[in-house]
């Protein structure tokens, strides 16, 4: 039940949310609960990790060790952790801009590493928290306030960059799809290794609004009428590939850990 959830993992004196109506960013914060829920983790053995945006205020709400950290700096704060303490599980909750711009580089080498954390993005395709400016998932040509009349760069695919990194866990979601969230983050977190979550969420105050996308309701049917599972995906033409969304599981490999591979290294001397 979503209230027990609330009652044994969220700080509730911080409750209610700030999280505009209709926001995406609940159902992959319960996810992310429910996940940690379902492999009956201890609230002490997890780190929540998070950088700037409205995806990053997620952290203030759960009740586990978190971190709010400076902008697009939440994994470089993640590598830290966990070199601390191998035996945490760390998950990085970030956004689209926090990750894939200013935390870019981060993402790039946390991959590379495969460091152990868990990387959930809240892609809602804009920078919602300061005002609607486009973001590296804006879709090309669609506005923001720093586009208004049209982004004419193109759109990062996070998962094919994660994967080109490193990542050996790289999947993705949509909020219209919740009970998939909260499965990749389980895989997500029993992978020994970087795993990279990215789930698709909606923004109906400053990406809708902006690029007439409609309301909640709406820009939900949009995913859910627009997901389609990588296997069927590849057996479409091209032509019907496009606006697609993938979904599912994109990559996954094993490759060794790399705070292990550094604990070798101090057991040489």
């Amino acid at each position: 039940m979503p209230s027990e959830l609330i009652n044994k993992y969220f700080r509730t004196e911080s409750l209610p949310h700030i999280w505009c109506p209709g926001c995406g960013n609940g159902i992959i914060t319960r996810a992310i609960v429910k996940a940690i829920d379902n492999l009956n983790l201890k609230q002490d053995d997890v780190c929540i990790v998070s950088g700037i945006g409205c995806s990053s205020r997620a952290s203030g709400y759960l009740d586990f060790n978190t971190v709010h950290t400076t902008h697009g700096r939440a994994l470089a704060f993640a590598t830290g952790i966990k070199f601390a303490n191998p035996n945490l599980h760390v998950i990085v909750i970030t956004g689209d801009g926090d990750c894939a711009a200013i935390g870019g580089n981060h993402l790039i080498h946390a991959a590379r590493r495969n460091i152990d954390l868990t990387t959930v993005v809240f892609n809602n395709n804009i920078y919602g928290m300061t005002g609607g400016q486009y973001s590296p998932t804006t879709p090309t040509g669609d506005k923001g306030t720093t586009a208004p009349y049209g982004n004419i760069d193109a759109n990062f695919d996070l998962c094919e960059l994660a994967k080109a990194a490193g990542a050996t866990y790289v999947s993705r979601s949509t909020v219209y799809s919740a009970n998939m969230i909260i499965k990749q983050v389980e895989e997500g977190i029993k992978n020994k290794g970087f795993s990279f979550i990215e789930a698709i969420s909606i923004c109906p105050t400053y990406y809708g609004r902006k690029n007439k996308k409609g309301d909640a309701v709406d820009m939900m049917k949009y995913l859910k009428d627009n997901s389609i599972n990588k296997a069927t995906y590849e057996k479409l033409s091209k032509e019907e590939q496009e606006n697609k969304i993938v979904v599912g599981e994109i990559y996954k490999t094993q490759m060794p850990e790399y705070t292990e591979k550094y604990q070798k290294i101090i057991e040489l001397f």
